[in-house]
């Protein structure tokens, strides 16, 4: 990633800064890679819920500082209001520069029209125990934290990265239910509204499939996370692509299995290779 691509339009969602599961650094890292002309932040960008003034990185602070630097220079940046950033939807339409705060945004792309939103109007929990979302997010950041750790020691193995969340998310029924649900109800409310394409974020699952809706086909697009997932969206020349910096950037991590091996003694490294692949299976 030493050389900037140019790419038409970048969505970016879920980023939670503020909260320890938030991967700032590879963001950033991410950021500095790419020159778009325009720059969607979906939702959930500042974790207001969870905000802490002990607790706001440099790293988080550098994120917020590149992002008003591509506002100052040529990219238009559009900051699309989450359910844990609520508190910015009283600034519906300010600008600032070349950034613009939206509750949702209505583009043509390609002849097509373009309909980006958060998402979190599709979730009854939020919509009807903020109390209970929030005690769930916080409860996801403490996973996340944990989650972060020890895939310090997947690396080190050379074992693929752990997730728990998304181990959960598969494994229970309803979790995969809710995930299909929103999709769909999200499509049928775009076909309803005459759009061709909806772009969301909220639910932490990358996504770009079409949904049909009766007559009408609908481009679903999800731009994920990067508390977990790492990705964005990206459209480039008339096409959609699913950014992944696990996939991106993986491959320029060094291997430092030597380090481990002076770190611990290969009878306890064994059991806890053993661990982690059963945890894989």
């Amino acid at each position: 990633m030493d050389q900037k691509r140019d790419v038409e339009l970048v969505v970016i969602s879920d980023v939670h800064l503020g909260t320890a599961g938030c991967h700032a650094g590879e963001l950033l890292r991410y950021l500095r890679s790419i020159d778009p002309s325009t720059l969607v932040l979906n939702g959930d960008i500042i974790d207001v819920w969870q905000f802490r003034k002990r607790f706001f990185p440099k790293s988080h602070l550098k994120v917020i500082k590149h992002l008003i630097g591509l506002a100052s220079d040529h990219t238009r940046v559009y900051y699309i209001t989450g359910n844990h950033d609520e508190l910015f939807r009283k600034f519906n339409g300010m600008k600032i520069g070349k950034l613009k705060i939206v509750n949702d945004l209505k583009m043509s792309l390609g002849g097509k029209k373009a309909w980006f939103f958060h998402g979190d109007v599709f979730d009854v929990v939020v919509q009807n125990s903020r109390w209970l979302a929030i005690l769930g997010a916080i409860g996801y950041d403490s996973l996340i934290w944990l989650n972060t750790r020890l895939n310090r020691i997947t690396r080190i193995l050379g074992l693929e990265q752990v997730s728990f969340s998304k181990k959960i998310k598969h494994s229970v029924k309803r979790a995969v239910t809710y995930i299909n649900s929103f999709e769909e109800s999200a499509a049928i409310l775009a076909a309803k509204k005459g759009f061709d394409m909806l772009v969301c974020g909220h639910i932490h699952h990358p996504e770009n499939r079409t949904i049909e809706t009766g007559n009408k086909s609908v481009a679903y697009l999800n731009s994920g996370d990067w508390v977990e997932n790492l990705t964005s969206l990206e459209y480039h020349q008339g096409k959609w692509s699913i950014f992944s910096y696990h996939d991106a950037c993986a491959k320029d991590e060094k291997n430092i299995s030597q380090e481990f091996e002076q770190l611990i003694d290969s009878e306890p490294r064994q059991l806890l290779k053993n661990l982690l692949l059963e945890f894989h299976n």
